[in-house]
């Protein structure tokens, strides 16, 4: 195996050592100056890109069109920015596709996608080698192209991706056992394709032979799996035993388990991106502190993965290099995956199941790709793979033209094939008190506090509060005025902001003199 081939392993970049020492990042010729620079031109992008949401959610589009734009509008044919390192780009792209991964694990519902994850993780593994079969043939049979490329196409177009399944499908109410498949193909699909498109680009699947190669696919999943589960549930006690003096602390170790996970899990050579997603999934089912807070911290942070990870491969993408060729090929290897190896794919899958004929349609249209191809085709051309860059030029084709196809009839293609939801499940956040200006204060009543043994009506609260809930060990109670507040309660107190400074000065006063404090003020 030669020097180039040993850099790369499953799920992991060229190694920063066999650099060129001149493209480190870390010793790049970067003064101030520059920092300011990418500091306006970041800031803006980030600015547009966010109000740019808002636009792709009331279209039913995947954002990733708007900001794959924004990359090619700031790229050489736009604002004139370069960006050419493959290397770089496939490093920051499974860097966002991490925490990606890790924000779609944290916000699913286990109770959905537990239905399903038998046929979801039948369509990750059995599914995807049906498709890489049926489209590597048929490329190669019909368009011409050699059986490395053609494998590599096939290998590189069959995943479906996390953030486009995410921010489009959580748009379309949904029976929980589509939306849960769907989501579950996404979040463990990448693991086996990431295998296939290294051993092929490096050689090691020629050298090891195909058993050895099915052993590993087996061995990488399995194992991330395990560790991914393990980890989770570690941090999910951990969490719950531990209390951190600041809210903001749990959403940032929450992060850090799924990370600690993925981390793990290639260190051993197993499939980070399997682990990452299970413990996601793990802590984001178990009932934590600040769980609203985490949810809204890891959403955050999976938008501006998003953000930075497609308008990145939009400055990788040259539009100059697009013949028409690349165009016709695009379309054409789309064409095959979406009308024929798709659909085959899902029939196949689906006859474990008895899944009827509509939920295989839309499952197999809804099957959006987005991020990870184009990060996929990355992988060959970082490796120097002959055709490699027309590979990533036919892919981007591919891509931006099959996932606006797809994504733009979605709502009503779930409507005639019978799989919508009754109704969308209540949500509870932070936010409705935000509309009204008012806070949730939780106040903890000590055995030193004259609160203890006063009625909640004694509180003497002013107009705009008043105490919602009581917390006594493992209980809850709904207090009434006649309620009597015991030392270890916690009083849950929803106060509008414009007597927030009154309802706190009203408990410091009962705190320290009792029932009476201020009485006749």
């Amino acid at each position: 195996m030669g020097s180039r081939e040993r850099a790369y392993r499953a799920e992991t970049v060229v190694t920063t050592d066999r650099l060129p020492p001149r493209t480190r990042p870390w010793e790049a010729a970067v003064d101030v100056h520059d920092l300011d620079q990418f500091l306006l031109i970041g800031s803006a992008v980030l600015i547009v890109a966010v109000l740019a949401v808002r636009l792709s959610v009331s279209a039913g589009l995947p954002s990733l069109l708007m900001y794959l734009g924004l990359g090619l509008l700031l790229g050489t044919n736009g604002l004139g920015i370069e960006f050419d390192d493959a290397d770089l780009a496939l490093s920051l792209g499974f860097a966002a596709l991490m925490l990606i991964l890790a924000e779609g694990g944290i916000t699913t519902n286990w109770a959905h996608v537990r239905p399903s994850i038998g046929f979801g993780l039948l369509l990750a593994t059995l599914g995807s080698v049906v498709s890489v079969l049926v489209v590597a043939v048929c490329v190669h049979a019909f368009l011409g192209l050699d059986w490395t490329l053609s494998v590599l196409l096939a290998a590189v177009l069959t995943p479906t991706d996390a953030a486009a399944v995410f921010s489009v499908l959580r748009t379309v109410n949904l029976k929980h056992r589509v939306s849960g498949t769907l989501e579950a193909e996404s979040g463990l699909n990448d693991a086996p394709i990431v295998v296939l498109v290294v051993a092929i680009s490096t050689g090691e699947l020629v050298e090891n032979g195909i058993w050895a190669f099915v052993a590993l696919i087996l061995y990488e999943i399995v194992v991330g799996v395990g560790i991914g589960l393990a980890v989770g549930a570690l941090g999910g006690s951990l969490l719950r035993r531990v209390a951190l003096p600041a809210s903001g602390l749990y959403p940032l170790v929450v992060l850090a388990f799924t990370i600690l996970a993925y981390a793990s899990s290639a260190a051993i050579h197993a499939s980070g991106f399997a682990a990452i997603y299970v413990a996601a999934l793990v802590l984001g089912n178990t009932e934590l502190p600040h769980r609203t807070a985490t949810r809204s911290f890891v959403e955050g942070v999976g938008w501006l993965a998003q953000i930075a990870l497609f308008v990145m491969l939009g400055l990788l993408a040259n539009p100059d290099e697009f013949s028409a060729w690349h165009v016709w090929m695009g379309l054409a290897a789309g064409a095959i995956l979406t009308f024929v190896a798709r659909p085959l794919s899902i029939a196949v899958c689906a006859a474990w199941f008895g899944i009827n004929w509509r939920e295989q349609l839309f499952i197999g249209w809804a099957g959006l790709r987005g991020a990870v191809p184009i990060i996929l085709a990355t992988i060959p051309l970082a490796s120097g793979v002959e055709g490699s860059r027309d590979l990533f030029n036919i892919v981007f084709v591919a891509v931006v033209v099959y996932t606006l196809a797809q994504a733009a009839p979605l709502g009503a293609l779930a409507s005639w094939c019978g799989v919508l939801g009754e109704v969308r499940e209540l949500e509870v956040e932070s936010a409705p008190l935000e509309r009204v200006s008012a806070d949730l204060l939780q106040v903890r009543v000590s055995p030193e506090s004259r609160l203890s043994g006063i009625e909640v009506g004694e509180l003497r609260l002013p107009e705009g509060a008043m105490v919602s809930l009581l917390v006594r060990g493992e209980r809850t109670i709904v207090p009434t005025t006649s309620t009597r507040i015991m030392a270890g309660d916690e009083m849950l107190i929803v106060s509008s902001r414009q007597v927030r400074e009154q309802v706190d000065r009203r408990l410091s006063q009962v705190a320290r003199h009792g029932r009476l404090a201020g009485w006749g003020d």
